[in-house]
Order: C-alpha cells, then sequence, then structure tokens
C-alpha cells in the first residue's frame, strides 16, 4: 500500500472541506473536524495498527521517528504540496500510533480579518516590552499572534527570530528578515535557542510557548534588554497569567521578578473562540494594557485588583472579557446563551446588555432561568 498517497488523499479532503483537523486512530475510520464537529469518513477503511503506522512515518523525518520511539510521542509541521500547512502530533495510544493533525492555510490573516481588537495594533511599533498571547491549547493563540508578526514584516525593516515547536505559519519576505527556528529541528529546545538569540542580533522575538522557568526567565531578560518578545501560556486570563509566571520561581524570587514583569510588559491577551451564529468561531478577547495601575498592582502583589483595573480602563484600550462578550451578543455575532455559558460571571455580562442595550430584557430574563445569579 503507498501509504504516502493514501495520506495525501486524506489531506485533499482536509484542504477541500475546509476541516480545522484531522484525526487518525486505530479500530476507527479517519476522522475530521468541522466548526467543531467530528465527521467521519465513512466510505474509508477502518484504520489497523499496521495502517496507522505505515501513514505516520510516511510523512516523518528519520529524527523525528526516532524522537516517537523514544518518548512515545513528537510534533512537527508537514508542508502539503503548497496547499496549506499542518502541525502534526503522534503519539502512541495502548501501543498503537494515532495521529491529531490541524490545518493551517497558507494566507496569514490580519487583524481586521481575525476580528480581534484594534488595540492590538498598538504592540507593533513598539521597540521594547513583553506581549502575552494566552489561552487553552486550539483558542487561535497562534494565529492572532502570525497576524501581528506579519504586520512587523510588511511595516518595519527590523530582524524577527521566532522559535516554535512546531512551525505553523510561514512568512513571506517583506521588510523584515524572519527567521524560523523549530525546536528538534533547529534547536534543542526553547530555553536553549533563546538564549542563543543574545548572539542573533534580533529586534523581535516570539517564543512559541514559556513551558519552564528558564524560558520565562530569559524570555523576561529579552524583554528588559531593548528586544520586542512576544510570547504564549496556556492560561485564560491576565491575572492568572501573572500569577503563573511568577509562581514558576522560587519563593525567594518572586518579589523581583514582579518588579521585572511589572517594568518589561506591555500587555497580555487572553483569546478563546466562541462558536459564530452564522457560522464558523468568532475570538473573544480579554486586553489587558501595562499602565501604572496594572504595574503598580504587580509590583505590590495585589493581581486579584487587575480585573477591575481592566474593567474601568475601556478608554484606555482595556476589555475585559465579559464586556466583550456581552458587545458581541448585542451584535448579534453570538447567541446569548453561549455568551453565557463561556463566562465565569454571567451575571456581569447581563448588566454589560442592560447598560448598551434595553432590547436585550427579555432575553436576558429568560435566560436568567437556565443561568441564575449565584
Amino acid at each position: 500500500m503507498d501509504y504516502l498517497q493514501n495520506f495525501k488523499k486524506l489531506l485533499d479532503t482536509v484542504v477541500r472541506e475546509n476541516a480545522s483537523d484531522l484525526l487518525i486512530s486505530v479500530n476507527h475510520v479517519p476522522n475530521i473536524r468541522i466548526i467543531g464537529q467530528l465527521i467521519p469518513l465513512s466510505k474509508e477503511a477502518l484504520i489497523t495498527p499496521k495502517d496507522s503506522e505505515g501513514l505516520a512515518f510516511s510523512i516523518m523525518q528519520e529524527p523525528q521517528k526516532k524522537r516517537l520511539l523514544e518518548q512515545k510521542e513528537v510534533d512537527f509541521g508537514y508542508q502539503f504540496e503548497g496547499k496549506g500547512r499542518f502541525r502534526v502530533n503522534v503519539f502512541f495510544q495502548r501501543g498503537n500510533i494515532s495521529i491529531a493533525m490541524r490545518y493551517i492555510q497558507n494566507e496569514i490573516r490580519t487583524i481586521e480579518d481575525l476580528n480581534v481588537p484594534p488595540v492590538l495594533h498598538e504592540f507593533v511599533s513598539r521597540p521594547q516590552g513583553l506581549v502575552l498571547m494566552t489561552g487553552a491549547t486550539g483558542q487561535g493563540k497562534t494565529t492572532t499572534l502570525a497576524a501581528l508578526i506579519d504586520e512587523i514584516n510588511h511595516t518595519r525593516s527590523v530582524h524577527v527570530i521566532t522559535i516554535e515547536d512546531p512551525i505553523e505559519y510561514t512568512y513571506k519576505p517583506d521588510r523584515a528578515i524572519i527567521e524560523q527556528r523549530e525546536v528538534s529541528l533547529d534547536t534543542l529546545s526553547f530555553a536553549n535557542a533563546l538564549r542563543a538569540t543574545f548572539r542573533q542580533n534580533p529586534d523581535v522575538i516570539m517564543v512559541g510557548e514559556m513551558r519552564d522557568l528558564e524560558t520565562i526567565s530569559t524570555t523576561i531578560t529579552a524583554a528588559e534588554t531593548g528586544h520586542l518578545v512576544f510570547a504564549t501560556l496556556h492560561t485564560n486570563s491576565a491575572s492568572e497569567t501573572i500569577h503563573r509566571v511568577v509562581d514558576v520561581f522560587p519563593a525567594e524570587q518572586q518579589n523581583q521578578i514582579r518588579f521585572e514583569l511589572a517594568s518589561s510588559l506591555l500587555g497580555i491577551v487572553s483569546q478563546r473562540l466562541i462558536p459564530r451564529i452564522k457560522g464558523g468561531f468568532i475570538p473573544v478577547c480579554e486586553v489587558m494594557l501595562a499602565n501604572t495601575a496594572t504595574s503598580t498592582l504587580i509590583r505590590e502583589n495585589k493581581i486579584h485588583e487587575i480585573p477591575a483595573v481592566i474593567e474601568t480602563s475601556s478608554k484606555e484600550g482595556m476589555i475585559s472579557m465579559n464586556r466583550y462578550l456581552a458587545d458581541l451578543a448585542r451584535k448579534k455575532e453570538i447567541t446569548l446563551k453561549n455568551a453565557m455559558d463561556f463566562s465565569s460571571n454571567p451575571s456581569e455580562v447581563k448588566a454589560h446588555l442592560r447598560k448598551c442595550d434595553k432590547t436585550f430584557e427579555f432575553r436576558i430574563i429568560k435566560c436568567e432561568r437556565i443561568f441564575p445569579d449565584e
């Protein structure tokens, strides 16, 4: 069996159907994900253990195969015949190989295309500092970050180094020089690559994920020493992000890290994807911008007060998650039920809606039966 050709046939289906993911697992037919729903490719045969190994190995290089056999899982990127790029994770389950692939289209969309807050443009022109893009896996962090890096590419003559695992979006040469390093292929680790950037003369650094103390520490140092640094974390809010960064360090270092973070941080964008009424997903963002108030709260370890500052600083461009959910519901981009469902404080969403549009009163009352105030 020609496993590579079979694999390309499956990838063609993903591209043709504009699916987001392809899943291959033993004893199942291949599945694709469209608008969040798994759809079995019922015309395909059940995947056997031999099939899953053959399909996986058909797109893997020898170092990737070696890493899979040694570590039982491996991440890498796969370029598919100019039609798009796939982020691939191959792993073992119950002794068999499974494959999860995320489809990444060739076109890098702009901030406007993505419907994320326009205030994100402000980060692109800053000469130095730290911008953290946060959210759970699959919530569009990488796509939004790519929009920021690509805007720099088209507007600034600077040297950009990205450290990714794996490389997802690739950039067409323009005003910037962009060099993309993939962990395991181009460098041994995020920490190693970050240390090396200080000798590589970058103006802008993008860290695909801050995974450990050394990576987080070096990222903050890079932002303090004249670089514009973008990085991601798997956290859900600005306050949670700051706690996560600080708590990685030993107790005796945490006070110093708060001061360093307060002086280097430009902003935190927390993002999640919500089902859109007209189909697909739309990003919902919390945006915290560094100002005197937020910097002081970080230094004084009063992180719990940051949500209140975000809520009352909309004129400066800050956006709370609940305000954003309410705005999208008011514009009929998302359902009122989803606005409530995805909020950690539904009563606050209802309060925003009552302030801005009395026509929501009846819909809110109906939803209060589903989401009673605690």
